[in-house]
């Protein structure tokens, strides 16, 4: 039962009575009497107090059980981890209760490995001099790359690939960590990537590190070479000839995988016909081939400051499946008739072939449209009054999406230049304009009508999933919007996403509005696929799917695939647990490979933020804090490059953490520092192993009067409590 449905039970629903439950409750949690589940239920505690879960490490030595069905992660100090690495299935025991009254989660120690995960480091090679392989048995070490590794070291045997000393290896992991050794592993050196300091070197290592391939197997590339590069006519069979339409592509100047098309006529009754038109990789990739397999196994494409790892190999991702202007290309069209207010009245799925007039560009189409450029109309002038029209029906799909709720998360996202050696040249701002902002609008009502369609045949089908927010981190939520006076309408059990929407809609334009955007993305479970319709939380809808990247994303293929199939034929009832069964195997790995990709990307861009913020050691720059904590604070330059701000290098005063406003405030001045509070820094430090930036406040000339004098004063405090000391010590 959830604590709401106990209050009813109770009859306690008044707020007196229900927080006096919540208390009542807490208590009982604490003393290990009851336990909140993941789904926001309580349930007697476990009997044996053992549990299995995913282990997940923190650099600075401890880490985190992920158990299925619970809630909350259960932490597991430094020192309890036994010799469990990140990713491994541990059994673990319960050694403290949670208490929700001081907002503690429950404690644990690992007794024993259930599965190893992972299978392979990556690090820079220290070889031994001749007599030391002989006297230890191994030919040197690799120190892994890996923060959580730190302070590991992999004892490298005699039987693998004879590297060079200092370059980066692949290491193939023979020997675990054992209670006599927990620091060493033992492995083989299966690849050598290069000098740690050559050209590109370091985003192999973080692709080796994170096991994304970065070729593709012989078999694989023999069967994309067998594709023809022109269609047949045996090609265009049963497909819908849109070669006549005025379909054009909007993508990034340096896009090369274009795989979505759009159209828009407007219809006799007033109403708009928009055309979604998505690149028909199934056609192509066809199920349980070389190109499928590898496509399964790599789920997305890769994204990175300098380089694309695709999910498909160049001759299909940019070549015959990508919607280049003027060549015939194979397409799956989603065209809906839309109404002046974003309503949906009639729509069609169906396999097509198109010729796109125009590969449009995002800056030129915002230049035509909003900013009136003549030189950018003159371009265009054959489509302005289509793209006119796009603009007409994507505000009208965008207010429809507002009024039922949908979250528009307009967080900050940098775009990392770098030259031919891969070294950052610079850093700004990714802007969303109207074309980019047209074009989701067109993609998500396209995955929209996708999803209806099979989820009201209730045929077997792959969905984009985001469920509710976890009540406890919502709680949290609301307590950080509440250091802005900001509150949100229901409770953490029962808020919605137009509740939430309505703050981000209240703060805009607030100094803190891009941190509170932030911190409520961070508040959100993680999208991803299932079997199962369960609904998109920040989408506010009931249905969603990915249709409209198949070039890039494995779940897209299979979306077209199964549309393919249910054309030819109704499933039979007697295959849907097969079906089902075979695309929850599909969404679960599809979801994996998003992550690795994600925190890939993340890496990288850690790196190349740190690389970049090298030579402004010095530099002063302005920032906005964006987290504060008792170690300090972190500020995010404009840029989006983020460092801290240790508590010990705020020397002007004694700051202390207030937690529930997550302010910093001096004891002796009052001064404060808030979330959304714009400082100055200076860079201190950059570490490029870690890619850690340091920065100091940049104090006024008062300030620094004053930090100058309490240094003096703590001096004379230090020399006088010596004295105190030695003539205690004589006595």
């Amino acid at each position: 039962m959830t604590v709401k449905e106990i209050s009813e039970v109770l009859h306690q629903t008044s707020a007196l009575d229900f927080k006096a439950l919540v208390k009542q409750l807490s208590e009982l949690e604490r003393k290990g009497h009851l336990i909140f589940l993941d789904s926001g239920k309580l349930s007697l505690p476990f009997k044996h107090k053992t549990l299995t879960g995913v282990y997940r490490a923190n650099e600075r030595g401890y880490g985190f059980v992920s158990v299925e069905g619970m809630m909350e992660d259960i932490y597991i100090p430094k020192g309890y981890q036994q010799t469990a690495l990140s990713g491994d299935r541990v059994v673990i025991e319960i050694i403290k209760e949670a208490d929700m009254l001081e907002k503690k989660g429950m404690e644990g120690k690992v007794l024993s490995i259930e599965q190893r995960q992972l299978t392979r480091v990556v690090g820079e090679y220290v070889r031994y001099s001749n007599h030391l392989a002989e006297k230890y048995g191994y030919t040197g070490y690799v120190l892994p790359t890996e923060k959580t590794l730190s302070d590991m070291t992999c004892f490298i045997l005699p039987t693998g690939l004879d590297a060079v000393d200092g370059t980066i290896c692949v290491v193939d992991i023979t020997q675990y960590p054992t209670l006599d050794n927990p620091k060493s592993l033992e492995g083989v050196i299966v690849k050598e990537i290069g000098f740690k300091d050559a050209p590109g070197v370091d985003i192999l290592t973080i692709l080796h590190q994170h096991g994304i391939p970065t070729t593709f197997p012989e078999d694989v590339l023999e069967q994309a070479e067998r594709i023809a590069l022109t269609l047949s006519e045996d090609d265009l069979k049963g497909r819908r000839d849109l070669r006549q339409e005025t379909i054009i592509t909007i993508d990034g100047a340096d896009a090369k995988d274009l795989d979505d098309a759009i159209s828009l006529k407007i219809l006799e009754n007033g109403h708009f016909q928009l055309g979604v038109h998505i690149a028909d990789v199934s056609h192509y990739v066809t199920e349980n081939s070389p190109l499928d397999l590898e496509a399964y196994d790599r789920g997305t494409s890769v994204y990175l400051t300098d380089r694309v790892v695709p999910m498909l190999p160049q001759r299909l991702s940019n070549g015959i499946c990508s919607l280049h202007p003027d060549e015939d290309r194979l397409t799956m069209s989603c065209v809906m008739e839309i109404d002046m207010s974003g309503r949906m009245h009639h729509y069609e799925i169906f396999p097509s072939v198109i010729c796109s007039k125009k590969r449009m560009v995002y800056d030129t189409v915002n230049a035509a449209i909003v900013e009136g450029n003549k030189k950018a109309r003159e371009e265009y002038a054959p489509f302005l009054p289509m793209l006119e029209q796009m603009r007409e029906v994507h505000y009208a799909l965008y207010h429809l999406r507002r009024r039922r709720g949908a979250i528009d998360f307009d967080t900050k996202e940098a775009k990392i230049y770098v030259d031919d050696n891969g070294a950052p040249t610079d850093i700004v701002l990714r802007t969303r304009g109207l074309a980019e902002r047209m074009i989701e609008s067109f993609m998500l009502v396209a995955n929209e009508t996708v999803a209806k369609h099979y989820m009201d045949k209730k045929y077997p089908f792959i969905y984009r999933v985001h469920e509710q927010p976890a009540e406890e981190k919502m709680q949290r939520f609301m307590e950080f919007l509440s250091a802005f006076g900001v509150t949100i309408k229901g409770t953490s059990e029962t808020v919605d996403a137009k509740a939430l929407q309505k703050v981000l809609s209240d703060i805009e334009d607030e100094p803190y509005e891009a941190v509170v955007s932030t911190v409520l993305l961070r508040s959100m479970k993680q999208a991803k696929y299932d079997a199962a319709p369960l609904g998109h939380f920040g989408l506010s809808t009931d249905e969603y799917t990915h249709f409209t990247s198949p070039i890039r994303r494995y779940p897209d293929l299979i979306v077209h695939r199964f549309i393919k199939k249910y054309e030819k034929e109704k499933p039979l009832k007697s295959d849907y647990d097969m079906l089902e069964q075979r695309l929850e195997d599909i969404a679960h790995q599809s979801s994996l490979m998003e992550r690795r990709a994600v925190e890939a990307e993340r890496d990288t861009n850690a790196l190349k933020k740190a690389e970049y913020m090298l030579d402004k050691i010095g530099q002063e720059f302005g920032g906005v804090v964006s987290s504060v904590t008792r170690f300090g604070m972190f500020v995010e330059l404009e840029n989006t490059v983020e460092g801290l701000i240790h508590v010990s290098k705020m020397s002007d005063d004694h700051y202390e953490f207030i937690e529930n406003h997550l302010l910093l405030v001096g004891t002796r001045t009052g001064k404060t520092y808030q979330i959304g509070q714009q400082v100055t820094v200076k860079v201190t430090k950059v570490d490029m192993d870690t890619h850690d930036i340091d920065f100091e406040v940049v104090l006024s000339e008062k300030e620094k009067k004053t930090a100058k004098r309490m240094t003096r004063a703590k001096k004379q405090k230090g020399k006088q409590q010596t004295k105190k000391f030695v003539k205690k010590k004589r006595k």
